[in-house]
């Protein structure tokens, strides 16, 4: 019997291995029937013409989650998503090798599968399963459970698994018996670990001894660049969309929901004789601490009324930046650094500093007749951020805005509106709100503010409407009606994995090349919220006309220009030294000779960074001998060794075989990665479970 119950015990493992790519289950489907009676879908995709039910998909998802719970670790309902999409990746790879592995005619025997299983060396998944007291395997107990009737259901999925992995290693075997690693190879990784520059001198010709303004460029620099970069200005086709967005952000509701939660707690908490600790360790989403906390996070509304607070009130609930907060104040300790509120109107929209100058002394006027700071700063300031708030910038030290501001602020006296302070971004008009020179010890109950599933609805709900009357009617029109914003994606092609200010969705890359300009979307799913798009562009793909680059490639061209000219001074250089690369300051003053000591191939080498060029011809060159003009990012290079250590025969000869080895296993693990990019590639593969997983 206790032989039965670690069995049981032990059968989830027998299942499911963490970490292991190619696991196996055999899911019967009666989805054919469904389909025929209902005229719906039950599968969640295909690849490559194999579809996939939403049962597996789900029992998949379920076996995965378990394993994950086995190991201490939880799926959150932020990540479900992301979650989805690690299982449903997995199954497309098994899918796709399971295909290949048919295709090759690879087939493992019922021999093969038993000696995997009753060999010397059983799966290292199963037999850690049967480990003794003294750190050793039994392969008694590892017999008796296999042999025995009851487990006879385990066992088909051991199997299942035993024979993919054999397959697998067979696949593996046919698709890496061509990899060789040659002796040139070996060598190369040899050197480039082992021999060592242990002094060599250099000289840089860089392109920064050509000033701009030195080079003239023609038309004929121009063209010829461009024809001979045209593949850089070949054009793939490209979309644009404009789409309105609905956030998954928590509404005013959801927040609502929170702070009544939160009073109640703090009515109750108020009446009882329990600790406040015993509150926290009940409702908070964090765990219980003792916090020292400056009053820039406290968040607004936290700040004002702890300021005014006295020890052992109970503050809130309050929004902070962690969420709805109820804090208990414990005591009010000196703080090392002061900290100032201000406010303050950004003026910089004219087409001078002069009209700046002159319109935030008519402001800073019309403030000292009366008007209203928080007023004029939402109509006036170019700071958006602040302006929305009437000029408020919350609390913050030293060393966090620009030099001539942050004087303004900590010199300035509370209340006070300062006359216009220039800076790098405009003129300021600042106003000290606050000084602080405390910091707060409390105890506190926080609750995130989460997007509810009624606010989630909500918001399909509306997204699903707006697609509706926006195919109907117009989209812009229905969107002002609303008083949606619309935004725009900038341009993306058709392999993109990215739909730009929207993110990632490939079924938004594939509605926008498969539709007609101004076609509108249902509503799609992403990480930011529901979205429903409209094509707003097409571009068709060519080559962009040299009239149209012609000014964006000049600096490309200028920078080529330098490059020729820069060549050229250190050839004409070369030829005057003589092999000596001291003569180099004689024959041209601009350039200089420096030193370098002690490096090889792996080496990032000061002032000049890993450059392969430059390393490279560095360990090729002999002692005395001089290298011709080395080309890097920077210009240039004229490199002398001056010594280095020697090639060592018999190191190589010890070391050679595990360098070859290294290098196979590398070459084998990239081989397999390609093709299986390769696989995912080219296969015919359909995503359907956004019918099945909501939205």
């Amino acid at each position: 019997m206790a032989m039965m119950a670690k069995m049981r015990s032990l059968a989830p493992a027998f299942i499911i291995t963490v970490g292991v790519l190619f696991v196996l289950f055999m899911v019967i489907s009666d989805s054919n029937v469904m389909r025929a009676l209902t005229g719906t879908t039950n599968y969640v995709g295909s690849i490559n013409g194999k579809e996939i039910t939403y049962k597996e998909f789900q029992a998949r998802l379920d076996a995965e989650r378990q394993a994950m719970q086995q190991n201490g670790n939880e799926v959150d309902d932020e990540k479900i998503e992301q979650f989805r999409d690690q299982v449903w990746n997995k199954m497309v790879n098994e899918t796709l090798l399971e295909q290949q592995i048919e295709k090759m005619g690879i087939v493992v025997t019922d021999e093969e599968v038993r000696d995997a299983l009753l060999g010397d060396n059983p799966p290292a998944y199963l037999a850690q399963n049967f480990i003794d007291s003294t750190g050793k395997f039994n392969r008694e107990l590892y017999e008796q459970a296999l042999f025995n009737p009851q487990n006879r259901d385990i066992l088909i999925q051991v199997e299942n698994r035993v024979r993919y992995e054999l397959a697998f290693s067979k696949l593996q075997s046919m698709l890496l018996a061509s990899l060789t690693v040659g002796e040139d190879e070996v060598m190369r990784k040899f050197i480039d670990q082992n021999v060592y520059v242990n002094d060599a001198d250099y000289v840089l010709v860089s392109t920064n001894l050509f000033p701009d303004s030195t080079i003239n460029l023609t038309d004929e620099d121009y063209r010829k660049y461009y024809d001979e970069n045209i593949e850089l200005y070949k054009v793939k086709p490209q979309r644009k969309l404009r789409f309105v967005l609905f956030t998954n952000a928590p509404s005013a509701k959801d927040s609502e929901i929170v702070i009544k939660t939160l009073e109640t707690v703090k009515s109750n908490l108020l009446k009882d004789t329990a600790d406040f600790k015993y509150y926290v360790d009940i409702y908070s989403s964090k765990p219980y601490s003792v916090d020292t906390l400056s009053i820039t996070s406290l968040g607004d509304q936290g700040a004002e009324l702890i300021g005014s607070a006295k020890i052992g009130d109970v503050i809130g609930p309050v929004a902070a930046p962690d969420g709805i907060t109820i804090y208990h104040l414990l005591d009010v300790i000196p703080a090392d650094k002061e900290l100032r509120r201000a406010s303050h109107i950004l003026i910089n929209k004219g087409e001078t500093d002069e009209e700046n100058l002159k319109q935030a002394n008519e402001i800073y006027n019309r403030l000292m007749n009366g008007e209203s700071f928080e007023e004029l700063a939402k109509e006036y300031s170019a700071d958006p951020g602040s302006a929305a708030r009437g000029g408020d910038l919350g609390w913050f030290g030293r060393g966090v805005m620009i030099k001539e501001f942050e004087n303004a602020v900590f010199n300035g006296k509370v209340g006070v509106i300062q006359k216009p302070v220039k800076t790098n971004f405009g003129y300021h008009i600042i106003k000290v709100t606050g000084v602080s020179k405390k910091k707060y010890v409390v105890e506190r109950i926080v609750n995130p503010v989460k997007q509810s599933a009624t606010t989630k609805d909500e918001r399909f709900n509306a997204a699903k409407d707006f697609a509706y009357l926006a195919k109907k009617n117009d989209f812009e029109k229905e969107a002002g009606l609303m008083d949606y914003e619309i935004r725009e994606t900038g341009y993306f092609a058709e392999n993109s994995t990215v739909v730009p200010s929207i993110g990632i969705n490939k079924r938004i890359v594939e509605f926008a090349f498969d539709g007609d300009l101004g076609d509108v979307s249902d509503v799609f799913k992403t990480n930011q919220g529901f979205v429903v798009v409209q094509i707003a562009d097409i571009k068709e793909g060519g080559i962009r006309p040299f009239d149209e680059v012609k000014q964006q490639i000049k600096p490309y061209v200028l920078r080529e220009k330098k490059f020729r000219l820069a060549k050229q001074l250190a050839e004409d250089v070369l030829s005057k030294i003589d092999g000596d690369l001291k003569k180099v300051s004689e024959v041209e003053p601009r350039l200089q000779v420096k030193k370098i000591t002690r490096f090889n191939a792996m080496t990032v080498l000061p002032g000049i960074g890993k450059d392969y060029a430059f390393i490279q011809t560095a360990l090729n060159l002999e002692p005395g001998q001089i290298s011709q003009p080395v080309k890097s990012a920077q210009g240039y290079y004229i490199i002398q060794v001056n010594s280095k250590t020697p090639f060592d025969p018999s190191a190589y000869a010890l070391q050679s075989s595990t360098i070859r080895n290294n290098l196979i296993q590398q070459k084998k693990q990239l081989l397999v990665n390609q093709w299986l990019q390769d696989l995912n590639s080219k296969a015919e593969i359909e995503d359907n479970r956004y019918m099945f997983y909501g939205y």
